[in-house]
């Protein structure tokens, strides 16, 4: 059964049962009682039939959970998973070997501290009681219905592990190279159901005690509040990937082989980090709101492997927010060989939810994002030409078709950061965004509007569909083979003016690209002057960046001029004034000029898209091991993505 007929059936049900399938962050998979409950006992006193159609909807239930399970969309949560947050002590220190589901010895810290009171009821009338806290006997451990946290007060770390039992990553503060951290504090400040708060102190010997406020809610997102000198934090695992999302521009991906011959790397700062843990079950997000953080990777040697061993998170004195991901085949790693060329390859990965899956390929020897398409299609881009779509899916299986145009190189990555069709209790890193950094904040960095393509259609739906000097001159030429261009005159006046508007669209786009490109060589000389020890990084981006007018400079004599074209449409309405067995040979003539003029324009325009990602890439990529580049790539950047912000669609397809 596929995930669209389960999600079917749980909408066809939704008045009777809950969900089968939960995803909250760390997948859930639980048969849930019928809602209503006071009604269904009557009703099922009232009516045999009622009760034997409950018990059928239990039943396909059961096997729905059974099969989703068979098939790997989710794994059963521990028998212990609590529905609310609980805080416990564990009664003694943990050490490395600590089993999260080894619980026997955890004593759960009640919400209210006058219980472990001999007479609870006399202490809570007595304020001589009021304002105790609370002293572990071991470690802290917060369980959230997506996650289990563990602080560890030896180690001066806290573990963070999915509610499925597998470790993520150790969380802890950066003061030195040393790793003789220790909790010397721990206060609680919120117990509840609904949220947890502790305060935490750490210490290491020869400086000031640091602090900071680690607060969950049942998102199972963790908010970090820094208090007391916790300017610095490490996140440490076995780390495969950082990706460095762009939503309108291409994203970052940070692997083995953008760390050789150094093992720190520091990389853009743009309000989110997605790390994809070893496993390919497992990813973890942060977020932070705007300011003067940073982000750096440590990379080291992993079990014989090269891996992302600790994120180093400069956290300008903010809050930040950690929130885990699982559920098995959450991202993939696909190794492309030659046997994928030309050919239509279906790899064994399936993806576990709807959502929008993505990977990056080369095109035209630059990385290029293609989400994964619901059907095998053809695409058309300005430079490349006509290309099958390299990535769709059938069902639940993934499909490459790899070609000259986008070769199998290196490798494929999969993972998703947002939501299509997807369920609502499966949350994606874009929906984490928008819960711990607020709509306000996040949707200019998720900026759907700059997604959306501009249009070239000067009449929206009522005027020539294929809005282009191809697609107009087609129409007209159908008039002309038909010899209806006198009696459609009209007709020919409204695809011409069609086209002019077209044209013109398409030389105002190319000279935004010619005003970027001047805007941001000036900028580059300039910084060359302050900044000789960027040099290299500087020539680097700005060779790339001259390639902009270089192409136009080339081009220009093909793409003509506003007069030309003007020309062209008054030769062309002039054929439509009588009617002449030679109108359509001398239309045929004025057809080719047409074209000729619109596909420099179409080349021109497409290869300033390329050139700039590929800016923007290179500004991301290129200053990793120079410190004063960051700063300077992360302007780059910004300006590369508001220039790409709503592309024509001859320059890359929609929310690419």
């Amino acid at each position: 059964m596929s995930w669209r007929q389960r999600w079917d059936f749980k909408q066809t049900n939704r008045f009777t049962t809950k969900r089968v399938l939960r995803f909250s962050h760390g997948p859930d998979l639980r048969l849930l009682r019928p809602t209503h409950n006071n009604l269904t006992s009557k009703l099922i006193m009232n009516s045999s039939q009622t009760a034997r159609k409950l018990a059928g909807i239990h039943l396909i239930a059961t096997l729905l959970m059974a099969v989703a399970a068979t098939n790997g969309m989710a794994e059963i949560a521990p028998s212990g998973a609590p529905p609310n947050l609980v805080l416990s002590d564990t009664w003694s220190p943990v050490g490395e070997a600590f089993n999260p589901e080894n619980r026997s010895d955890w004593k759960a810290v009640p919400n209210d501290l006058l219980l472990l009171e001999k007479d609870p009821r006399k202490a809570s009338s007595d304020p001589g009681y009021y304002g105790r806290d609370y002293s572990f006997k071991g470690d802290a451990v917060v369980e959230t219905p997506a996650l289990t946290a563990v602080f560890q007060s030896a180690k001066g770390r806290i573990t963070i592990y999915s509610r499925v039992g597998s470790k993520i990553v150790d969380l802890s503060p950066i003061r030195a190279e040393s790793d003789s951290n220790a909790v010397c504090h721990l206060e609680v400040l919120k117990n509840a159901n609904d949220e947890v708060a502790l305060k935490v102190s750490f210490s290491l010997p020869g400086s000031p005690n640091t602090a900071g406020i680690f607060s969950f809610d049942r998102t199972g997102i963790a908010e970090v509040r820094p208090v007391e000198n916790l300017k610095r934090i490490r996140l440490s695992g076995s780390i495969e990937y950082g990706v460095v999302p762009g939503f309108v521009i291409d994203d970052l991906i940070f692997g083995p082989s953008e760390s050789l011959g150094t093992n720190m790397v520091g990389v853009p700062s743009e309000n989110l980090f997605l790390g994809l843990v070893q496993g390919e079950s497992t990813e973890f997000l942060l977020t932070w709101p705007k300011g003067k953080q940073r982000v750096s990777l440590r990379f080291g040697e992993v079990l014989g492997q090269r891996r992302i061993t600790s994120v180093d998170f400069d956290n300008d004195g903010q809050s930040f927010y950690l929130a885990a991901l699982s559920a098995p085949g959450i991202w993939h790693k696909e190794t492309l060989t030659p046997g994928f060329l030309e050919k239509d390859i279906k790899i064994q990965w399936k993806r576990p939810f709807p959502a929008k899956w993505k990977t990056q390929l080369y095109e035209e020897e630059v990385k290029t994002t293609f989400a994964f398409r619901e059907l095998k299609g053809d695409i058309w881009r300005g430079v490349p030409g006509s290309y099958s779509y390299p990535a769709w899916f059938s069902g639940d299986d993934a499909f490459y078709h790899l070609s000259k145009k986008v070769p199998p190189i290196g490798e494929s990555l999969v993972y998703c950061l947002e939501p299509r069709h997807t369920p609502l209790t499966v949350s994606t890193p874009a929906d984490i965004l928008k819960q711990t950094l607020g709509r306000q904040t996040s949707e200019p960095i998720l900026d759907v509007a700059g997604r959306k393509l501009r249009t070239h259609h000067r009449r929206g739906g009522d005027g020539v569909r294929r809005a282009c000097t191809c697609g107009c001159t087609e129409a007209i030429q159908a008039i002309f083979e038909a010899g209806e261009e006198v009696r459609q005159k009209d007709d020919v006046q409204e695809a011409l003016d069609d086209m002019i508007y077209f044209v013109h669209r398409h030389v105002e786009r190319i000279n935004e690209y010619q005003q970027f490109a001047e805007g941001l060589l000036k900028t580059i000389q300039e910084k060359k002057l302050t900044s000789p020890d960027l040099k290299l990084y500087l020539d680097g981006l700005e060779e790339i960046a001259q390639q902009i007018p270089q192409e136009y400079a080339v081009q220009k004599d093909n793409m003509k001029t506003f007069a030309y074209a003007d020309d062209l449409s008054r030769k062309t309405i002039a054929l439509t004034a009588k009617n002449d067995p030679n109108n359509l040979k001398a239309y045929m003539a004025l057809l080719k000029a047409w074209r000729d003029m619109g596909g420099a324009q179409d080349y021109v325009l497409a290869k300033s898209h390329t050139i700039t990602r590929s800016l923007c890439q290179a500004a991301g990529y290129g200053g990793v091991t120079l410190p004063g580049a960051i700063s300077l790539a992360e302007d780059i950047r910004a300006r590369c993505r508001q220039i790409l912000r709503n592309p024509d669609g001859y320059e890359i397809w929609a929310d690419y």
